[in-house]
């Protein structure tokens, strides 16, 4: 049986990153196990594909400081990698008034974030940027990007070979055995034994935890996010990325428009509740996933709370008429015809009993684990800064030398 210092369970962006992190301090005694047969096959393979600013997170967060942090650090690494980036800016605009307060508080909140050349817009000077753009005003937001991040996710992974630790793919966690001094994992190929594990498993985060006898407080729900692309003929309408002014009682953004790296203008997200944490087309349903949505407590509290944004999420992706009604807010001259459906992702939303959204990212320790339970958007972008987090925090608590990563 093959025997490491670390396992980490996961192989999306922040499980590589934090791979990449430790695997030079174990001496490539280091082994990540991906159930699915390459990495970044979920959330990080499904993103709107954005390096986010940090401009919308309370500050001092863990969001804030990661994602901040981040994106200086994710920046830097597509360039010595020569990884396709671009950092393009985006508007975030009001359409009303009654959104001007909500526009001016995002404005101090970035610059209490760190943010730089963050700028107010009147409609003239917002057509200079998105000439089919229109709304009272508009916030611009300069430390913004576009990336591949399937493409750095696969990068990292070489990073953590090149180091000597293993990358294993299609290698689907069945049980944890807690031994004296090591764990024993059972996959779906060969049994492993690791001294200590790191937990990054995204949306089987919390089953994860469980199976290692860790309670974590919480429960995954995942939510869909479905997009819209427009027509190649239409793409001109849009030149960088539109974003509305988010409603601060929920934690989606809202629909929006986003160049792709790769090209295209996609649209979206919504938001609706998914019947399996791998429901990526509409009608998936998993009885497991399923019961355990329906006989949490704290998902029934959460309908509670935000039913009416619940039915207005459901009218758009049962109508495209609606969906694009929300986009032309942003962007008057997008009509039904101009879209046509693109792709969709699944959002590992962690609710508390209450029904609280768990809103930063949350990190939970115990015996020689460390457990990455909530780590949403703008994880991606954070994701170096979360790894070098972890990889501290492990060579801390492990035991381990430290982390200079």
């Amino acid at each position: 049986m093959s025997s490491f210092e670390v396992a980490i369970v996961g192989g999306g962006i922040v499980g590589l990153a934090t791979a990449r992190a430790l695997a030079p301090v174990v001496r490539g005694s280091l082994v990540v196990v991906e159930a699915e047969p390459k990495v970044a096959a979920h959330q990080t393979g499904h993103n709107s594909g954005v390096i986010h600013s940090g401009l919308y997170y309370k500050p001092g967060s863990a969001k804030a400081r990661h994602c901040v942090e981040g994106r200086t650090e994710l920046v830097r690494y597509c360039t010595e990698r020569s990884l396709p980036y671009e950092m393009c800016g985006k508007v975030v605009v009001a359409s009303s008034t009654a959104q001007l307060p909500r526009l001016r508080d995002l404005l101090e909140r970035g610059r209490e974030n760190g943010l730089e050349g963050l700028e107010l817009l009147v409609l003239d000077a917002l057509r200079e940027i998105e000439p089919h753009a229109t709304g009272v005003a508009a916030l611009h937001v300069q430390e913004t990007g576009i990336v591949d991040f399937v493409a750095v996710a696969e990068s990292l992974a070489a990073d953590v070979r090149a180091s000597g630790g293993e990358v294993r793919v299609g290698t689907r966690l069945l049980r944890v055995t807690r031994r004296p001094t090591a764990f024993r994992l059972d996959t779906s190929s060969a049994p492993l034994e690791a001294r200590h594990l790191v937990n990054c498993a995204g949306l089987e985060s919390d089953r994860v935890a469980r199976a290692c006898g860790v309670r974590p407080g919480l429960r995954i729900v995942p939510f869909r996010g479905e997009y819209y692309r427009l027509r190649r003929d239409r793409e001109h309408l849009v030149r960088h990325l539109i974003y509305p002014v988010p409603d601060p009682r929920v934690p989606f953004l809202g629909v929006h428009f986003t160049r792709r790296i790769a090209g295209g203008i996609e649209a979206g997200p919504n938001a609706l509740l998914a019947w399996s944490r791998q429901g990526y087309a509409r009608g998936t349903w998993s009885a497991r996933d399923a019961f355990e949505i329906l006989s949490y407590a704290g998902f029934w509290r959460l309908i509670a709370r935000f039913a009416r944004t619940g039915l207005a999420e459901m009218g758009r992706a049962a109508s495209r008429s609606a969906f694009v009604a929300a986009l032309a807010r942003l962007v008057p001259e997008v009509l039904p015809g101009d879209v046509e459906p693109a792709g969709a992702g699944v959002r590992a939303q962690a609710v508390l009993p209450d029904g609280t959204l768990v809103d930063d990212f949350r990190i939970v320790e115990a015996e020689r684990m460390i457990h990455v339970l909530n780590a949403p958007s703008p994880a991606a972008t954070a994701a170096l800064s979360i790894g070098r987090s972890v990889a501290r925090l492990a060579s801390e608590r492990f035991g381990l030398p430290r982390s200079g990563a």
